[in-house]
């Protein structure tokens, strides 16, 4: 498939309450003008960025698998965002990729925030994940992860690399200038989705979500600080006419990753 609709949620989130998160969201995309075939919401989005997951956790196959593979049918389109998973006695911050059929494939995140202490109270994950869906190589990402580029590196011939965030708007400039690195250094398309408003440890979010294209040119950017449900269509051939043109990857170092 050439091309990829993708839907951008960027909104606020109710502190800690599940059951009014999954009411809004269902909300926002039940009155959204058009759904694309994937749905991305942001970091912890039924909680917010939350460091108290003994009140908040959900099993592997729980309440927000559920919803997800609820919307994912309603929509008939994948959705993905991360949540407070309990699993081996650990708890996780992990991504779904709910399939518009049901399945889905999972990504705990690899890098915690040890500047709010989140390497204390989640384990962090060790696995890289690739998505195949619409023809389209795909790679999750979290939040922190967009500091460190070779976690995000494109070594496997991914199209479209994705960030869910809860991006506090005191860094947004390091937001905004990693997202536009990780898509100029991978030459694919790269997005953020980001939450806005104060959680509830009164930090502020504007948001800023955006989306680029493989040279690092935005294809959409959301208005800050202001609720919005985008779908943005991708285009393959324009990425490879890009790689062709300045076969930067070509010219990459290899590495291994060390754990």
């Amino acid at each position: 498939m050439n091309e990829i609709a993708v839907t951008l949620v960027q909104t606020t989130l109710n502190w800690q309450v599940k059951a009014k998160n999954f009411e809004h969201f269902d909300n926002l995309l039940s009155k959204a003008r058009e759904i694309g075939h994937l749905i991305l919401l942001p970091e912890m989005f039924t909680t917010g960025f939350s460091m108290s997951p003994q009140n908040l956790w959900d099993e592997p196959e729980g309440r927000t698998l559920e919803w997800m593979r609820a919307q994912a049918n309603k929509h008939h389109a994948a959705i993905s965002g991360s949540v407070i998973i309990k699993e081996n006695e650990g708890f996780y911050n992990r991504l779904y990729f709910v399939y518009p059929n049901g399945e889905y494939k999972v990504y705990d995140k690899r890098h915690l925030f040890t500047l709010a202490g989140e390497e204390k109270v989640y384990r962090a994950g060790r696995k890289q994940l690739i998505v195949e869906y619409e023809g389209w190589r795909i790679m999750p990402l979290i939040c922190y992860d967009l500091r460190f580029p070779v976690w995000s590196r494109n070594t496997m011939d991914v199209d479209f690399m994705y960030y869910v965030a809860n991006w506090p708007e005191r860094r947004s400039d390091a937001w905004t200038t990693l997202l536009k690195a990780r898509a100029i250094e991978n030459m694919c398309y790269v997005a953020g989705v980001n939450r806005i408003g104060d959680d509830g440890n009164a930090i502020y979010h504007s948001g800023d979500s955006v989306l680029r294209d493989p040279l690092g040119n935005p294809v959409w950017k959301a208005p800050a600080g202001q609720e919005v449900v985008q779908t943005v269509t991708l285009n393959k051939s324009t990425m490879l006419a890009a790689r062709d043109r300045f076969q930067f990857l070509t010219d990459r170092d290899g590495f291994a990753l060390d754990f």
